[in-house]
């Protein structure tokens, strides 16, 4: 995951313009056997909608290290984290009640290596390996799946 980085001031800054909280999130990825790309997602626990992992950067690592922590806890998956953002997008998150908190989502690319039996947050969810337009389709906020197919061009036009 490379050297400690400070975090993204840009990020930073763009989420305090929009008076957002920041968040990070990974966009998992793997290839199949025959060569084709297919996205991980997962659902929200109260909602239910279909999202990437994603939650607070946390103490001590880059906002790239943080956003592999949440894919581990969420969906059980360790890989190859870019230290590069592919983009950002916002949405509302519920925090109790009728409140929600504008929040501003640093996503970055991982290639998943590894999935696990076991992890923190297993039965609380559901996932699904998909193929890139269909996670789309199904991906909330419609800012996330415009950042999906974006990558799914770029990776599937230098495999």
């Amino acid at each position: 995951m490379g050297k400690k980085t400070k975090p993204d001031k840009r990020a930073l800054r763009d989420a305090k313009l929009a008076k957002a909280k920041l968040q990070v999130g990974a966009l998992c990825y793997r290839w199949t056997n025959k060569g084709e790309l297919r996205i991980l997602l997962i659902t929200s626990r109260r909602t239910r909608r279909w999202i990437g992992p994603k939650g607070w950067p946390m103490r001590g690592k880059t906002h790239a290290e943080s956003a592999a922590t949440e894919a581990l806890e969420e969906a059980g998956v360790e890989g190859n984290t870019a230290n590069k953002s592919i983009g950002f997008f916002n949405y509302q998150k519920n925090v109790g009640g009728r409140k929600t908190v504008r929040c501003t989502v640093q996503v970055f690319p991982m290639e998943v290596t590894k999935m696990h039996s076991n992890y923190k947050e297993k039965g609380q969810r559901k996932m699904r390996w998909l193929k890139p337009k269909k996670a789309a389709k199904r991906a909330d906020p419609l800012e996330f799946s415009k950042l999906i197919k974006k990558f799914a061009q770029k990776a599937e036009a230098s495999a």
